[in-house]
């Protein structure tokens, strides 16, 4: 479970309902067919926009921001230290004994030890980094078109809440109210953009950064076995890649 995304989103609920209860009308801000008209409106844009494959695939990748273990990148660059190791030590063959746990660098090791070119072992990893990158940016334009779309029937509801009060103008003392149900969908579609779909897009943007460092220091490891550099030097290399702070715990 992802702390960071709980606090956030309970933090974010909690303030907003704390300030409701405490203007004393919380049975105001309760009104279903403006839920109806934004949640159901959002989502149903949301398939017009999108293949329905690709948002149900979304809503998937969209639970990573909240169970989501990150991995650590010195783990990652102890690994492949110690396969160059084995390497320099025994041979490249060696390596297909090791029991490597990541799919996408054992497929990388594998090519090296069938003996691909190291062109080769690289293009085939940068490739599958490139559409890994693809499929994750199709997850977060999802929740980037649905954090544009709860604003927009919001106002639509407002629209709609307008002109249903000023066709009823004769009685004064239904505005007041009239006008009140009517700004909720604007309120409803604020919150799920902003405490929800937006966010989460920016959270899974940063998952995916993640994502695609490991993945690079992965390419750069295994073309450094294969050019047989020492583990000192492979190590030293696949530092770069991280920032200071993150070198300094090592």
């Amino acid at each position: 479970m992802d702390i960071a995304t709980l606090i956030g989103l309970v933090g974010a609920f909690a303030l907003v309902i704390t300030t409701i209860f405490m203007g004393g009308n919380a049975a105001g801000f309760i009104d279903i067919p403006s839920v109806v008209v934004v949640i159901g409106g959002t989502f149903a844009v949301t398939f017009i926009m999108f293949p329905m494959g690709v948002v149900i695939n979304a809503f998937k990748v969209g639970m990573k921001t909240f169970l989501f273990k990150s991995a650590d990148p010195q783990d990652i660059i102890k690994l492949i230290t110690s396969l160059a190791d084995t390497a320099r030590k025994e041979s490249l063959v060696a390596l297909e004994k090791v029991n490597i746990d990541d799919q996408f660098l054992k497929k990388g090791v594998m090519l090296v030890v069938d003996g691909s070119s190291e062109s080769l072992v690289r293009s085939v990893m940068e490739i599958e980094l490139e559409f890994m990158k693809q499929r994750h940016r199709q997850g977060q334009a999802v929740f980037k078109g649905m954090g544009t779309m709860a604003p927009a029937f919001g106002m639509i509801g407002t629209l709609i809440g307008l002109v249903n009060m000023l066709s009823n103008l004769s009685d004064p003392s239904s505005i007041g109210p009239a006008m009140a149900v009517a700004l909720l969908t604007t309120f409803y579609g604020a919150i799920m953009a902003n405490v929800m779909f937006l966010p989460m897009a920016t959270k899974l943007e940063e998952r995916s950064a993640e994502d695609v460092l490991f993945m690079q220091i992965m390419i750069e490891g295994v073309s450094s076995l294969q050019r047989g550099d020492h583990p000192s030097v492979v190590k030293e290399k696949l530092q770069a890649f991280l920032s200071p702070a993150l070198r300094e715990t090592t």
